[in-house]
């Protein structure tokens, strides 16, 4: 699957909306497990809102990568569906907790658009409804003020991040969702693509970091940590878009998922939403590659539920990414790839790494081994207790222990 050929057909390639019915699911159950930004949010109340005797829940946290694959593994499972991504589907997949939608598609979901099919395998394990991808988010009125135009390299964010705290408009004017583990690894996996790095020997599971390009994204990200609040390795997400949205922050890489929420009047001032702007991704140490990732958000559906949870779920999951979701409120929350979609200003950040030709998140067995090794081990050198050279030793040595006990590596 070419991820990058799949997304740009999805929002590029846009037709008129169909006429979707009501929907209403007699049978089964439905328990979603997912994230909680607001495009996830809309998909998971369109779905439960199927009427009928099916039992509907959702449990949409950001801690969901933590939970989903424990509670996909019981019989049955917990959770009937997870809404993952192109990072987060791999693990499921090695656990053997996923269903192939194959099936259910030839009976209930011919009319899906092709380019939504996430096929692994041969198989149909996922069915993909948004693009989205990390890019530059900043304050307008603030780099106006002191004269630069918005950043297209993080050299030239790091200059204006200084001029701000030099001229006493911010203490800590960038922002980043640096959280120590999952978060902080997704950071540091942008800077080394960013700065030309492959992840692993040719050909092999071998991991190959502790080299000039990961030391150079290393001594990035402490730069951009000294300009960051002092708690950096707690924000996540979330609690980088409340830095934001508290007028504390004017530079920062955010998902384009997150966008919206930070453009909305809910939560800030007007001097902070009418003057939160998007750009394109960001490139670093002179190369042309972007320093991010370009990523699917999809459904799939547990292994080990009953033939009518399943049934339920599919039927429900497909209504609850149908055209009937889109609507003047929720056009702007993500990059959908659904019939109908009109593209929205808030947006033009995912769209600008697909045209750059951004690279997506590698789709490979091992490579959560990797993101949990990164994750555990970069706030050593972040906090300056180790340097780059031994923090990046100690993540290749967490990550081949872990690939030799998974058998990718002797």
């Amino acid at each position: 699957m070419y991820l990058k050929s799949l997304i740009a057909a999805g929002v590029l390639a846009l037709s008129a909306s169909t006429a979707y019915a009501e929907c209403t699911i007699e049978n089964g159950r439905l328990s979603i497990i997912g994230n909680e930004f607001p495009a996830i949010q809309t998909v998971a109340k369109n779905a439960t809102s199927c009427s009928g005797g099916m039992e509907a829940e959702s449990n949409l946290t950001a801690d969901h990568q933590k939970i989903n694959l424990a509670g996909m593994q019981g019989n049955p499972a917990e959770y009937t569906t997870a809404i993952l991504a192109n990072s987060s589907i791999v693990a499921l997949i090695n656990e053997d907790v996923l269903r192939s939608l194959d099936d259910l598609i030839a009976k209930h979901g011919q009319d899906i658009p092709k380019n939504q099919l996430i096929t692994i395998d041969g198989k149909v394990m996922a069915v993909a409804f948004m693009a989205n991808a990390q890019h530059l988010v900043y304050r307008d009125d603030v780099l106006k003020k002191i004269g630069v135009e918005p950043p297209k390299t993080y050299e030239e964010l790091l200059a204006a991040a200084k001029v701000i705290r030099d001229q006493g408009i911010m203490e800590n004017p960038v922002g980043g969702a640096y959280a120590a583990g999952w978060n902080l690894a997704q950071e540091f996996v942008n800077m080394y693509l960013g700065h030309g790095g492959e992840f692993y020997k040719p050909g092999t599971a071998e991991v190959s970091i502790n080299n000039e390009n990961g030391v150079a994204t290393l001594e990035m990200m402490k730069a951009l940590s000294e300009y960051m609040n002092p708690d950096f390795l707690t924000h996540d997400s979330n609690a980088t878009s409340a830095e934001w949205e508290a007028g504390n922050v004017a530079l920062m890489n955010m998902w384009g998922s997150r966008t919206g929420r930070l453009m909305d009047a809910e939560g800030s001032t007007p001097e902070v939403y009418e003057n939160t702007k998007v750009g394109a991704p960001m490139t670093v140490g002179g190369g042309d590659r972007p320093a991010s990732t370009l990523w699917w958000d999809g459904w799939t559906v547990a292994k080990n539920i009953s033939d009518e949870d399943a049934e339920a779920t599919f039927l429900a999951m497909k209504y609850g990414i149908s055209p009937a979701i889109l609507n003047d409120e929720t056009m702007g929350q993500a990059v959908w790839m659904i019939d109908g979609y009109k593209p929205a200003p808030v947006n033009a950040g995912v769209f600008s790494a697909i045209d750059m030709q951004t690279t997506p998140y590698p789709m490979l067995p091992y490579q959560g081994l990797l993101h949990t090794a990164l994750g555990d081990n970069i706030g050593d050198f972040l906090q300056g207790k180790e340097s780059a050279e031994q923090t990046l030793a100690d993540i290749e040595a967490a990550y081949t222990a872990a690939a030799k006990e998974k058998g990718y590596l002797k």
